[in-house]
């Protein structure tokens, strides 16, 4: 009886030690990120960010510097993704054409929303 509750308490201390170890190394990446603007290689993996409390990724269009913050649960990759493999994928929608739309790069990880969600404004109506 006594070994299981000492096993117990092993196993919640071993996840909290995980997952403060998860929220630093996210941490240490979204400053890198903010700050120095890169390098996004090695990056935490989307189950790591999540785990560690971060789970809102802010991007920023490289044309027209509209900015927005991506729910990392609503990402439809396995979590053991690194981050930096989604940035292929990242598409700014404001400003896109027919032909292009341009990239947009990572800023950082945030707990919760930073940035208002987006607002749909139809091709005919004035911006």
């Amino acid at each position: 009886m006594g070994a299981k509750i000492h096993a117990e308490g092993a196993r919640e201390r071993a996840e909290q030690a995980i997952r403060e170890a998860d929220r630093a190394e996210a941490a240490a990446w979204s400053v890198r990120m903010e700050g120095y603007g890169g390098p996004a290689q090695p990056s935490p993996t989307i189950g790591q960010c999540l785990n560690g409390g971060l789970g809102w990724l802010e991007v920023e269009c490289a044309r027209c510097k509209t900015r927005a913050s991506l729910p990392l649960d609503a990402v439809r990759r396995p979590r053991d993704t690194p981050l930096w493999k989604l940035e292929a994928s990242l598409k700014c929608r404001s400003c896109r054409t027919h032909r292009y739309a341009p990239p947009a790069r990572m800023i950082k990880l945030t707990e919760t929303r930073q940035i208002t969600p987006y607002k749909w404004v139809h091709p005919t109506e004035e911006r």
